[in-house]
């Protein structure tokens, strides 16, 4: 057998080789669209009740705590009062410096709970006045709005343009419509303006900060803000407890309603239902926990608004939402 010092020639088949645009599509993973996991979680708390029996166990917690705080005082005072004359006096006169700052706290939530029950009676009056058409149902509805603003130096032109218009109306309604234009035309866009603060705040937290439980926080946290700063706007003087009970009541409503959870049609328009899942999970939640902050807004605007809307539009969620969120995400122009 000879060594074979020539080329060697192999001959290939004419199949043609495989290439990557034969490979077949990559398949569309079915990710779950985005719940609003942290507004969810917000409106589960505040519309939660107490059971009887848990508040019969943390009201029975209080009293013994204050019984046992307030005989240990008492004694240590008495005993220091006994021993060291002068620093028995000091202390006395701390603890009573103590009570007066916890009376001054319990008057400023007395002060919030009569004003929110002022902004509802108002309300009820008004609607009344619509129902039946009293014309000086309505005329008493308006002098005491403009009572309630008389110390507003940014409403102090509406008050005279109402005063001077008065007169020249006849109806209920057109009394009411007239009071809505001079007084609450300003109040409802400062009331506009905070919750697309509050939309754009929840929705770049949820869509920028991965941390557990942070967007919990940060929603629970701007939206009880947001309804305080509402209810500050139309004259509401809500404190701690005025406000967080102002919130679950805004909440509860949204939860009987029906209205904790936002559907295709109200993200389609402003950024494409089907896009944001697929996108960013985060950024999904993100718009997703920003539109129902929005709707908690629109919601406390009804609540703690002294008029209901009539002559004036009911703010849009979805043009709140795109308001708010034009060019935070790179999308959207401004209204």
């Amino acid at each position: 057998m000879s060594d074979r010092k020539g080329p060697v020639l192999i001959e290939l088949d004419d199949t043609p080789t495989e290439s990557p645009a034969a490979a077949p599509p990559v398949p569309d993973l079915d990710l779950p669209a985005p719940t609003g996991r942290a507004m969810q979680t917000v409106a589960t708390l505040a519309a939660r009740k107490p059971s009887r029996l848990a508040r019969l166990f943390w009201g029975s917690l209080a009293a013994l705590l204050g019984f046992v705080i307030s005989l240990a005082a008492w004694n240590f005072v008495t005993a220091l009062l006994a021993s060291n004359p002068i620093l028995g006096w000091i202390a006395t006169g701390l603890i009573g410096l103590f009570v007066l700052a916890a009376l001054l706290v319990a008057l400023r939530e007395a002060a919030s709970f009569f004003s929110l029950g002022r902004l509802d009676g108002l309300q009820k009056a008004a609607e009344s006045a619509l129902a039946t058409g009293d014309l000086k149902a309505a005329q008493k509805v308006s002098d005491d709005l403009v009572a309630l603003y008389r110390s507003r130096p940014e409403l102090r032109l509406g008050r005279e343009a109402l005063a001077a218009r008065s007169g020249d109306v006849f109806d209920a309604d057109a009394v009411l419509h007239l009071a809505e234009d001079h007084l609450l035309a300003p109040l409802d866009a400062a009331a506009r303006a905070e919750v697309e603060a509050a939309t754009r705040q929840v929705a770049t937290v949820t869509a920028l900060v991965p941390l557990a439980l942070a967007d919990v926080v940060a929603a629970l946290t701007a939206n009880m803000r947001m309804i305080r700063r509402i209810a500050e706007i139309y004259g509401g003087r809500a404190g701690t407890l005025g406000g967080w009970r102002l919130t679950r009541t805004v909440i509860t409503h949204l939860v009987a309603t029906g209205m904790v959870a936002v559907g295709d049609d109200m993200l389609e328009p402003i950024i494409g239902s089907g896009l944001v899942g697929k996108i960013s999970r985060r950024f999904g939640e993100g718009v997703v926990n920003g539109a129902l902050t929005a709707r908690v807004g629109v919601a406390a605007m009804e609540v703690c608004r002294p008029l209901p809307f009539r002559k004036s539009t009911r703010p849009s969620v979805t043009g709140l939402v795109r308001r708010a969120l034009s060019g935070l995400f790179g999308k959207g122009d401004a209204a």
